[in-house]
């Protein structure tokens, strides 16, 4: 029998028994769908995560007093760190002392590596904003900065000035509105909302600019912000104690010499001895994306695990479905030997039936997991994504699960007897 005589019976068994082969595709593609759905969820993670850190800079890094902590999921508040049995414990003067804002303006002031340097003190969040008659949602950040806050962090200016050095002394109520922001408060005339007077909590702030949009994400919300002055926004109910000193160089390969000037300058300002660690940290912009695409990634390995135990059972289920189908057309294999088929064409059927079952679930998993992980596309405002690699992987994996789930059906259809076969019922 030709190789196109046995590939096309092939297609007419499976044709012909739509129930059973549709029920064995659907556990194939639910397996495939879940592989494929998680992996091109995750790219989508992956894409939004790139973009929007990316206006953060890779030239950029800050000062802070403690290490930033990103977790995903619940855990316990309090972070434990291992040590070593025996091991030395590192000496460190005033260890968790917030950096005040004396000293952070005596940085700014001492720095002479060529960097912009600017200050930044977080403040309250999950406020409503106020115009007139109308507020925005709960959502809304409020930071404070100095004249070099939109450079570092990637913000421009749609309309309006930059803060001004007296707008930061004097920390007077002045602020620059995000664009989801203004769009809430001012409709269609957000361009005009220089000069206006908007409410912070219960606070009057002149409108001083309106910054043009960051892009914001399930990540970041970049354009729900409100900017002011770090010595206005240490007068607002919650803000933080701790100042973050934030560098920006003008060239990636002066990163290491910068942070190596910025560590000894600092640690002279917190008059720490040549024998003691630091008791500050240094974190480059693009450290929490690198973190966040790590943590996304140990996820990959979770999702293959699912879709490889739903295509175990999906390749048990395939080869009960081969065996049973060997028991149903006995006759038929007994005619075909009893005609001059050979071992090798039975085999080859019965093989080529298991491997285009496994494919088509293999396609329609493949399609619809597609599908069901961009719509992680749609919600972080990505392009559609299509994990090529994994694609290609999910058909070679459903190509050994249709061959070895068929193995043993058409070994053992190949081998009846081809008398005792014609007189089975």
């Amino acid at each position: 029998m030709k190789f196109s005589d046995t590939l096309s019976l092939s297609f007419r068994t499976v044709r012909s028994n739509k129930l059973r082969t549709g029920i064995t595709v659907a556990i194939i593609a639910f397996g495939i769908m879940a592989l494929i759905g998680i992996i091109t969820a995750i790219e989508a993670m992956n894409q939004s995560l790139k973009e929007n850190f990316s206006s953060l800079g890779a030239n950029a890094f800050s000062i802070r007093f403690k290490e930033r902590n990103i977790r995903i999921g619940h855990s316990n508040s309090n972070s434990v760190k291992a040590t070593k049995k025996g091991a030395k414990k590192e000496k460190v003067s005033n260890i968790g002392k917030p950096i005040k804002q004396n000293q952070a303006e005596d940085f700014k002031a001492r720095y002479q590596f060529p960097a912009i340097v600017g200050l930044q003190l977080g403040g309250p969040r999950s406020l409503k904003i106020r115009y007139e008659s109308k507020e925005t949602n709960p959502d809304i950040s409020v930071s404070g900065g100095d004249e070099n806050f939109l450079n570092i962090n990637g913000y421009s200016l749609k309309n309006g000035r930059n803060f001004s050095k007296l707008d930061v002394e004097s920390g007077r109520n002045v602020a620059l509105v995000g664009t989801d922001v203004a769009k809430v408060l001012f409709g269609k005339n957000q361009d005009n909302a220089v000069d206006k007077i908007i409410k912070i909590g219960n606070l009057p702030y002149r409108v001083i600019g309106l910054l043009n949009s960051k892009g914001s994400s399930a990540f970041l919300q970049s354009d729900k912000v409100i900017i002011t002055t770090y010595n206005n926004v240490r007068r607002l109910p919650n803000a933080n104690t701790s100042y973050t000193i934030n560098i920006k160089v003008g060239d990636l390969h002066q990163m290491d010499a910068a942070i190596g000037e910025a560590t000894g300058a600092f640690r002279n300002i917190r008059k720490l001895p040549a024998s003691d660690n630091d008791n500050f940290f240094i974190d480059k912009s693009d450290s929490i994306a690198e973190t966040m695409i790590s943590l996304l990634g140990s996820i990959s390995g979770s999702a293959g695990a699912i879709g490889l135990i739903t295509l175990i059972g999906a390749a048990i289920g395939l080869m009960n479905i081969m065996l049973v189908s060997v028991n149903e057309r006995t006759k038929e294999v007994g005619l075909i030997k009893a005609l001059g088929g050979t071992r090798k064409s039975i085999r080859s059927q019965f093989l080529y039936e298991s491997i285009i079952i496994s494919l088509l679930g293999a396609i329609f998993g493949i399609i619809l997991g597609v599908l069901v992980g961009n719509l992680f596309s749609i919600v972080l405002s990505t392009g559609f994504v299509v994990p090529w690699a994994w694609v290609i992987t999910g058909i070679l994996i459903c190509s050994i699960v249709g061959l070895t789930a068929g193995l043993w059906p058409a070994i053992k259809a190949s081998r009846l007897d081809p008398i005792v076969a014609l007189r089975y019922e």
